[in-house]
């Protein structure tokens, strides 16, 4: 804007209102589900249903987490699953390093399924205007799959030390009971319900015509209500404090940002690059963008590599007539499974190995590479060969 480049008025229409909508709409969400005790009440009911056995309990945990980072914030959901993970292990006497690695890895394939899974889901589905149902049936399939994958992956990596640990596993653990977690029970059922009202409505919400950010703001909604109704006024008031402001104005800066390198024309000649290597041929296109999406977001955080190449891919998809959407799935697959490749890949895994740095555990580079990089490699591959199924050999 200083050099001209963008005058304010032209910089900011490029701000994507819908994803700055709905992110405020499940900050405020996740803010009071946080308290409920909801994630705690899970994590003790899964220990109790795996009565302590250690791989059963890293089953349960890996798919909750899976899940729950459909619709959270993978970062949300390592610290709230975290620390009742450690407490769980250290009942157990068991190191909780397996079970964190497998939560991390577990956590950014889950955040692939769905809309609202990562920012850069909510990034591309609101500029394509795709549906929750349009990625449940592409990267939702492609997450299962690498789910089962990670299952067998994991039990294979740790199958010793989680039969040492069901050695040394005590006779006479004492779980705590789940309804303990809970302390507020009108505000965990009032979360619950406002929790599945926000999932129906995003399943919907192609039949009821409703913009994602329009059900971000009925969630915040409800969550201030479900606050003020079983907390009182002052919990519902502090509600807007726990929103993320410096987060909200980083993607407004990197929309004006992307617009700038947009309107100077350094997209085009990006888009015009990947046009010429891939020759015109869709799946070497799909390839080139997946696999480069995969190693960037291993070192950089794959929310501003999101923003900075959707309108890259749309140019690429527009010079050679190609549907824009199997390469914006291309991108996401890439861009979210590749932050598996390093301790640095993505925000959960710097939150998950700072909870065990804290409590004494070091994880360091080479230890997690040893097991992300083969993991993510197969898995990304995996997702190529998705891609390249469900678009009929990517000839589309």
């Amino acid at each position: 804007i200083l050099t001209g480049v963008l005058t304010v008025e032209s910089g900011f229409s490029y701000v994507d209102i819908n994803t700055i909508g709905v992110l405020i709409g499940m900050m405020l969400f996740v803010a009071i589900v946080k308290n409920s005790g909801i994630f705690e009440y899970i994590a003790i009911k899964a220990a109790k249903i795996a009565k302590g056995r250690p791989w059963p309990l890293m089953l349960l945990l890996c798919i909750i987490t899976a899940v729950l980072s459909g619709f959270l914030d993978n970062v949300t959901t390592v610290l709230l699953i975290g620390p009742m993970t450690l407490a769980i292990t250290n009942m157990l006497k068991t190191s909780p390093v397996p079970f964190f690695i497998t939560q991390i890895m577990a956590s950014n394939i889950g955040g692939t399924a769905t809309l609202i899974g990562d920012p850069p889901n909510i990034i591309i589905g609101t500029s394509l205007g795709l549906s929750f149902f349009d990625f449940l049936g592409n990267t939702g399939v492609i997450a299962a799959v690498c789910l089962v994958f990670t299952v067998v992956y994991f039990f294979l990596c740790f199958q010793k030390p989680l039969a040492q640990s069901e050695k040394n596993r005590p006779a006479d653990v004492v779980y705590p009971d789940a309804a303990s977690a809970v302390t507020n029970r009108a505000g965990f059922y009032g979360c619950g319900a406002s929790f599945l009202v926000v999932v129906v409505l995003l399943i919907t919400h192609a039949q009821t015509e409703l913009t994602v950010a329009t059900i971000g703001c009925i969630a915040a909604v409800l969550t201030a209500l479900a606050a003020l109704c079983t907390s009182g006024g002052h919990a519902a008031a502090g509600l807007f404090a726990k929103v993320d402001y410096r987060t909200l104005l980083f993607f407004i800066g990197l929309f004006v940002v992307v617009s700038g390198l947009e309107d100077t024309g350094c997209l085009d000649v990006l888009a015009g690059w990947i046009s010429r290597i891939s020759g015109g041929h869709t799946a070497v296109m799909v390839a080139i963008i997946l696999w480069v999406s995969a190693v960037a977001s291993a070192f950089v955080d794959n929310i501003p590599y999101t923003a900075t190449m959707l309108p890259v891919v749309g140019g690429v998809a527009a010079a050679l007539g190609v549907d824009q959407t199997v390469l914006c799935f291309g991108l996401l697959v890439g861009a979210t499974l590749g932050g598996n490749l390093t301790p640095v890949g993505a925000s959960a895994n710097i939150a998950a190995c700072g909870i065990l740095r804290r409590e004494g555990y070091e994880v360091s580079a080479g230890q997690f590479m040893r097991i992300g990089v083969p993991f993510t490699l197969t898995a990304v591959l995996t997702g190529y060969v998705l891609c390249w199924l469900f678009y009929a050999g990517l000839g589309v």
